[in-house]
């Protein structure tokens, strides 16, 4: 299902006006979260729940004791009224979101769910609320890129770091967030600087990266504000530093400077961004395969991923919304779509 973003700086461009917006957008996203002490969310689910559903809001929330994560979407007013509940309990009181806006409803269905963390780095202790690194402008960011004496680090997956990123940063060569530890306790190069910089897609991750690393007894630790997306989107293009496309879980797949639409496209078999050079492989068959995940698949599983496009297909001819093309995506904090909620940003 593609969806369709209007960012704040096509708004101060543009300058339309609210009911504008709204006829061209007719659904609004909204991606938030925010760590904080809920030792009673489990409590908290049903009341979101209902709420949610009463509304016609549909997403999914991630519920934890470290704190809250995830999007919703539906008529603006009523995502509006989810957010106006949400920061009716004090603890929620100066919780941020990001907006988007959709030509259609992306979810299926609404989902509270119950986690132990609200991202998965699977080390106990570990509390954003308590210790984390310095939050650094996008601004700001820019002149430690400069500081000889910061040694900086990508804390998201491979395949993103793969797509682009800031010169100079250390990549974990990570395949999910839990791997992360494990790096940073053999990785010499974060202990030869005495200062430690990271940076991820929507700042969700560094949070928990440096609250890590504050544990681990890393005393000068620094993470970009809102991540990569608000530096690329406030950052004057003369300014950016940064080299490549970022992913962002959505049906842009990449953005670059200013949040526009990169060169990159979805396997719709394996959801990993695919080039113009990966479709003029033998290996690309839409909807079936790319060279990233041609080996990996099964002659059965082929067949059955080529049945679901040509049903994809069928369901375009007949200028119809098909529930196998998307039924299983949910969004992040890019303001879209995500392979599980909440989970990479």
């Amino acid at each position: 299902m593609l969806m369709h973003t209007i960012t704040m700086s096509d708004l101060l461009t543009f300058a339309p006006s609210e009911s504008l917006v709204l006829a061209m957008f007719p659904i609004l996203a909204a991606a938030f979260y925010k760590f904080v002490d809920l030792p009673d969310y489990a409590a908290m689910r049903e009341p979101l729940l209902m709420r949610c559903e009463r509304l016609g809001v549909r997403g999914t929330i991630l519920l934890a004791a470290e704190g809250i994560n995830g999007t919703i979407a539906g008529e603006p007013e009523r995502v509006r009224d989810v957010l106006r509940h949400l920061r009716s309990d004090s603890r929620l009181a100066d919780l941020e979101h990001k907006e988007s806006g959709a030509a259609q409803m992306p979810f299926l269905r609404m989902k509270v769910r119950l986690k132990r963390e609200i991202v998965t780095l699977g080390v106990p202790g570990v509390n954003p609320t308590r210790a984390v690194g310095t939050y650094v402008t996008p601004q700001e960011w820019n002149r430690l890129l400069d500081d000889p004496d910061v040694v900086f680090v990508d804390v998201r997956n491979d395949y993103e770091v793969e797509l682009g990123t800031f010169k100079g940063a250390l990549n974990p060569r990570t395949k999910s967030f839990s791997e992360l530890p494990q790096w940073i306790a053999q990785e010499q190069a974060l202990r030869d600087k005495p200062k430690v910089a990271m940076f991820c897609t929507g700042g969700i991750r560094c949070e928990k990266s440096t609250a890590y690393l504050r544990m681990a007894g890393f005393e000068e630790v620094y993470h970009l504000q809102g991540g990569i997306l608000k530096y690329l989107e406030t950052i004057p293009e003369q300014e950016n530093r940064w080299e490549g496309e970022c992913f962002v879980f959505d049906e842009r797949v990449t953005i670059g400077h200013g949040l526009k639409p990169g060169g990159y496209e979805l396997c719709r078999a394996c959801r990993m961004p695919v080039s113009a050079e990966d479709k003029d492989s033998a290996h690309y068959v839409l909807g079936v395969s790319c060279p990233k995940c041609y080996a990996t698949r099964s002659e059965e599983k082929k067949r059955g991923l080529a049945e679901r496009q040509r049903q994809v297909e069928l369901a375009k001819q007949r200028e119809a919304a098909h529930l196998g093309m998307d039924a299983r995506q949910t969004m992040d904090h890019s303001g879209l779509r995500v392979r599980s909620a909440a989970k990479q940003m």
